[in-house]
C-alpha cells in the first residue's frame, strides 16, 4: 500500500512501522468519536433510568464537551514538554477510566464526573492527532494521511448513532461507555509500540496562559450552550464577558510569554491563517445544518430520532467516500483548489437543503445530504494539509491544537445560532440559509490563498526534486 512504502529521504516513521502507529491513532479516534454520536442518541434513555429530566440530562454530553474543549489547547502545549506520545497515552488510559466509570454509574452526578474525565482523554489524544499523523508519515505523504484521518472521523459519526440504536434495542446503557474499553487496549498497545518518541522541548510551561486559555474556551462553550437553551439575557451576556475578558488576557499573556501556550506568530503565515479561517467558517455551517435538520427532520417531518439518524448518514459517507482520494491528490495539486471546490458543493448543497419542504420525499434530502457530505470530504484533507503543511515541523503541536480548537468552537457557534434563531421565532430554513453563507464565506477565504498555496507546491516540488 502507498501509505506504508518507504522511498529513500522519506522523513517521518519507516513503512513497516507507520501500520501499527496508525492503528494506534484509528482505533483512538474511533473511540472518541462514536462515544459522542452513541451517548447523543442515547440520552433519552438514559435520563429515563437515571430519573433525570431532560434539561439536566443535556449534561451528560455538554460536561464531556465543555471539558473536551478547555483543555485542547493546554494538552497541545503539554505535548512540547512531555512528549506527544506520553500525551496520547495519557489520555486513552484516562479516557478508558472515565467510560469504566460511567458504565457502573448509578445516578446522574457520578455519571458527569466520569464523564469529565472521559472529556479530559478526549481532549489529550484530539489535540496532538494531526500532528502525530505528521511525524508517523513523510511529507511526501501527508495529504494522503490526512484524508484517511478524515475517513476515520467520518466513519465513526456515520457508525455511531447505528451502533448505539442496535446496541440499545438488546442492551441497557451502560454497554456503550463499556464498548470504548476493547477499543482502549487496542489502542494503548499499538501506542506504546508503535508511536514515535520525539524529544521534549527545553524551557518552562505557560501556567498563567494555560489558565486563560482553559477559561476562555470553557466559556465560550457554556455562552454558546446559553444561547442554544435560549437563557436569560443576563447570563448569555454574563458568559459572553468572561469569554471575551479571558482571551483578551490570554492574547497580551501569549504576546509576552517566553514560552507562550500557543505561539500568536504562527498567524503571520497567511497559508494557515485563511486555511484556518475557511476551517472554522466550514464549521459553522456544518454544526449549524446537523442541528437545524435534526429539529426539521423531527418536528416538521414527524420522522422518529433513529430515522433522523439514517438520514443523516450520506454526509459522513460522502466524507469517507472522497476524504481519501481529495488527500491524496493535494500532495499533487494545489491544496486550496481542491478545497475550494468543495466549499462551492457544500454552498450548493445547503442552499438545496433550504429549499426542501415538506411535500417533498427522504430522497429530496438524501441527496443534497450527500453533496455537502462529498463537499466536505474534498474540503477537509487538503485544507488540514494547508494547515499542517504551511508551517514548520516543529510547529506541529500548536497547529494540531489550533485544528481541534477551530472545529469544536466553530461546531459550538454554529449549534448557538440555530438555537437563537429558534428562539426568536425564525423557521428552520432560515437558519440552513445561514450555513451557506457562512460555507460562502469559508469559500471566499480559500480562493484568496489558491496563488499562495501554488507557489508553495512549486516550492516543495522543487526541493524534492520533481
Amino acid at each position: 500500500m502507498r501509505l506504508f512504502q518507504t522511498r529513500p529521504g522519506d522523513d517521518g516513521l519507516p513503512g513497516p512501522e507507520r501500520a501499527l502507529a496508525v492503528l494506534a491513532l484509528i482505533t483512538g479516534t474511533l473511540m472518541a468519536v462514536m462515544d459522542t454520536t452513541m451517548i447523543n442518541l442515547a440520552l433519552p434513555t438514559i435520563a429515563a433510568d437515571l430519573n433525570a429530566s431532560a434539561a439536566r440530562s443535556v449534561w451528560i454530553t455538554n460536561m464531556f464537551q465543555v471539558v473536551c474543549a478547555a483543555f485542547l489547547l493546554v494538552f497541545a502545549g503539554i505535548s512540547e514538554l512531555v512528549t506527544r506520545r506520553r500525551i496520547y497515552l495519557f489520555g486513552l488510559g484516562t479516557f478508558m477510566v472515565g467510560a469504566l466509570g460511567a458504565a457502573l454509574s448509578r445516578n446522574l452526578e457520578m455519571l458527569l464526573v466520569f464523564r469529565a474525565l472521559q472529556g479530559l482523554g478526549a481532549a489529550a489524544t484530539l489535540s496532538i492527532g494531526p500532528s502525530l499523523y505528521r511525524a508517523i508519515f513523510p511529507s511526501r505523504l501527508l495529504g494522503s494521511a490526512l484524508g484517511l484521518s478524515a475517513l476515520v472521523v467520518a466513519g465513526g459519526y456515520a457508525a455511531g448513532p447505528t451502533l448505539s440504536g442496535v446496541i440499545l434495542s438488546f442492551a441497557d446503557w451502560p454497554w456503550l461507555f463499556a464498548l470504548n474499553l476493547p477499543l482502549g487496549l487496542c489502542s494503548l498497545w499499538f501506542a506504546k509500540r508503535a508511536l514515535p518518541r520525539d524529544k521534549p522541548r527545553q524551557g518552562s510551561f505557560d501556567f498563567l496562559g494555560a489558565l486563560l486559555s482553559m477559561l476562555m474556551l470553557a466559556s465560550f462553550f457554556l455562552a454558546m450552550d446559553a444561547v442554544g437553551h435560549a437563557a436569560s439575557f443576563g447570563l448569555v451576556g454574563a458568559w459572553v464577558l468572561l469569554t471575551v475578558a479571558s482571551a483578551v488576557g490570554f492574547i497580551m499573556r501569549q504576546r509576552r510569554a517566553l514560552y507562550p501556550l500557543l505561539p500568536l506568530s504562527i498567524f503571520a503565515e497567511k497559508r494557515f491563517t485563511l486555511a484556518v479561517s475557511a476551517s472554522g467558517l466550514a464549521f459553522i455551517g456544518q454544526g449549524l445544518t446537523f442541528v437545524a435538520l435534526s429539529f426539521y427532520y423531527q418536528e416538521q417531518m414527524g420522522l422518529s430520532p433513529l430515522e433522523t439518524a439514517w438520514l443523516f448518514t450520506p454526509w459522513p459517507l460522502g466524507i469517507m467516500l472522497v476524504g481519501p482520494l481529495a488527500g491524496r491528490l493535494a500532495d499533487r495539486i494545489n491544496p486550496s483548489v481542491l478545497s475550494s471546490t468543495g466549499l462551492g458543493l457544500i454552498v450548493t448543497g445547503l442552499v438545496a437543503l433550504a429549499l426542501v419542504d415538506e411535500t417533498m420525499g427522504v430522497m429530496e434530502s438524501l441527496w443534497r445530504t450527500a453533496l455537502c457530505g462529498i463537499g466536505f470530504g474534498l474540503f477537509q484533507p487538503p485544507n488540514n494539509r494547508e494547515m499542517m503543511g504551511s508551517l514548520p515541523p516543529e510547529r506541529s503541536a500548536s497547529v494540531s491544537g489550533v485544528m481541534s480548537t477551530i472545529r469544536t468552537v466553530g461546531q459550538s457557534f454554529g449549534v448557538a445560532i440555530v438555537g437563537a434563531a429558534l428562539a426568536l421565532g425564525f423557521e428552520v430554513q432560515i437558519t440552513l440559509w445561514l450555513g451557506a453563507v457562512t460555507s460562502f464565506l469559508a469559500l471566499l477565504a480559500s480562493l484568496s490563498r489558491v496563488s499562495l498555496a501554488r507557489r508553495a507546491l512549486v516550492e516543495r516540488r522543487a526541493s524534492s526534486g520533481g
